[in-house]
């Protein structure tokens, strides 16, 4: 158990620092620190200028320190299933429309990836565990299951174990995610965000090309809410909302087939129509995406026939659909 979490600890640190020695270290942390000194230089000298030209300098800073969006190598389109609040059903939500995206075209090729650095669900949802392999270039081979590759950060660590990271390590560890991974050549490439509108989200959205993003919802009106703010926040970076998937919208009795509207009836149409958006799709509340999402079976690929495999899939062909649209 002692030599596992060492290796593990290990992959992690090689993982985030890459292959260097402590002069490369020390060279790394003296350039870092030239940076920082002279950011602290420059925040002296607004406070000395008038109101007028900080805000014009502030303005070129900002210009200057925004990265340039670069496409990862081999990936034709990245779409990020997002939402403003935990426990909405978002990595299902991912996960399945993954699946629906291959399923519905076998010829495209999918891929998954776990931006979640602090709550990875990916591995569970795919049944996949084990360390990922590295070429000899370097880059990490993803794992797959049902011909979907996968990356997340829950294959270098130990399943239970906490990351207690602060931010400039997570941002590390999500350019590491994207752009050291031997995609190989993509159509899709579905990106499971965290919940919230913080640092991924941002450093995602500025640093690679995002076709578009989906948000998924409870009807639920304080689930609505954050999901507007994670709207908004992707029209502020200039990302296109593909629109929204309203999830847990109804539940069935298995006996009597009485419908009861648990979370509330269409909240996230109302909200949709409201931020002038599309609705992807419903997505029922049903024991059988629970059951199967914990055994790592997801319902599209264990139970494609079933009408909420259905759902998931006519979810994946609206988003083909609005990428098209947003392309003419």
């Amino acid at each position: 158990m002692a030599f596992s979490t060492y290796s593990r600890l290990l992959h992690v640190c090689k993982f985030l620092l890459g292959n260097v020695n402590t002069a490369n270290s020390t060279s790394w942390v003296r350039h870092n620190f030239r940076i920082l000194t002279a950011c602290s230089n420059a925040s002296m000298r607004f406070k000395s200028s008038g109101a007028a030209d900080r805000q014009e300098k502030q303005k070129q800073l900002m210009a200057r320190g925004l990265p340039k969006q670069k496409p990862l190598a081999g990936v034709k389109q990245v779409i990020v299933v997002a939402s403003g609040k935990g426990g909405v059903g978002k990595s299902t939500t991912a996960v399945n429309l993954a699946l629906g995206l291959s399923a519905n075209d076998p010829d495209k090729t999918v891929g998954l990836l776990d931006a979640d650095v602090y709550g990875p669900s990916i591995p569970k949802l795919m049944n996949l565990k084990g360390n990922p392999e590295v070429t000899e270039k370097n880059l990490m081979r993803p794992l797959v299951n049902f011909g979907i590759p996968c990356m997340s950060m829950g294959f270098l660590v130990e399943e239970t174990a906490p990351i207690v990271w602060r931010g400039l390590m997570v941002m590390s560890a999500i350019e590491k995610l994207l752009r050291q991974v031997d995609w190989g050549n993509l159509d899709y490439l579905v990106v499971d965000m965290p919940p919230g509108t913080g640092d991924v989200q941002l450093s995602i959205s500025q640093n690679i090309p995002v076709s578009g993003a989906v948000i998924v919802s409870t009807p639920q009106d304080i689930a609505l809410l954050d999901a507007r703010r994670g709207a908004e926040m992707f029209r502020k970076v200039n990302v296109p909302v593909l629109g929204f998937v309203q999830n847990m919208s109804v539940f069935q009795c298995p006996n009597c087939q009485h419908q009861t509207h648990i979370f509330g009836a269409d909240g996230a149409r109302d909200l949709a129509r409201t931020l002038g958006v599309e609705v992807l799709g419903d997505i029922p509340l049903h024991l059988s995406i629970r059951e199967m999402s914990d055994k790592g079976q997801p319902v599209v690929v264990s139970s494609p026939d079933s009408p909420e495999a259905e759902a998931y899939r006519n979810v994946a062909s609206a988003v083909v659909q609005r990428l098209a649209d947003l392309a003419h």
